[in-house]
């Protein structure tokens, strides 16, 4: 599980009309680099940013074909709220229920044929409790 003084960091292409071409999230946890298997990025392809914010997670959940896969559902939940988040960034603009004020863009490179934006992803401010993989392990083992 990942760990509250963890960041994540999220590269997104655009097009030079503003339509979604790929992106890349990663989160470090634990000494560990969780990251998608990259079927969010191809479903969003040459989406407009505004409709990306409209992504529903069950919609997609059932879209990308995972409903019986908890830790693909855990892994889509993070980088469905990070891309979220980068996009509301990247356009300046509030979105109900995206926390835009943990995105941090780092820098935003402007090609002849891509827009490249790479954006840091602060915590939550708030996490449920979670133990610790090497409490987890202990405890299963008692």
């Amino acid at each position: 599980m990942p760990c509250s003084d963890s960041s994540s960091g999220i590269n997104l292409r655009l097009d030079l009309n503003e339509r979604l071409v790929k992106f890349d999230f990663a989160k470090i946890t634990c000494s560990s680099e969780i990251g998608g298997d990259r079927r969010l990025s191809r479903f969003c392809s040459g989406k407009a940013l505004e409709e990306v914010l409209g992504f529903d997670f069950r919609m997609l959940v059932s879209a990308l074909g995972i409903n019986d896969d908890e830790e693909a559902q855990f892994i889509l939940y993070m980088e469905l709220d990070a891309l979220k988040a980068a996009v509301c960034a990247y356009l300046g603009i509030e979105y109900e229920g995206v926390d835009s004020e943990r995105c941090k863009i780092s820098s935003v490179e402007h090609g002849d044929e891509f827009i490249d934006i790479a954006l840091v992803i602060l915590p939550p401010k708030q996490l449920p409790k979670i133990l610790p993989c090497s409490l987890n392990e202990r405890q299963a083992s008692s």
